[in-house]
């Protein structure tokens, strides 16, 4: 499995998600990859309402914020 991570810079909430990210205990750890939705206007079209936003690359589910460690734990561990 492989996240993907819709953020931008100067964001608030972007900043707390990735503290929630970041401490929450994954095993075996999961990669993921940060992108800045500012880059692109079609993401800024899509995600731009609702960063931070993690994306399973593996089956497309998206989780948006807020939401909790126990949030993030069941979104990790739905097929």
């Amino acid at each position: 499995m492989q996240l993907v991570f819709y953020i931008t810079d100067n964001c608030q909430l972007c900043e707390l998600a990735e503290t929630l990210l970041v401490q929450t205990p994954m095993d075996p750890p999961i990669p993921v990859d940060v992108v800045d939705i500012a880059q692109s206007t079609e993401l800024v079209a899509r995600y731009g309402e609702r960063i931070p936003v993690l994306r399973r690359a593996d089956n497309g589910r998206e989780l948006d914020w807020p939401f909790t460690r126990d949030d993030l734990m069941a979104f990790l561990d739905k097929v």
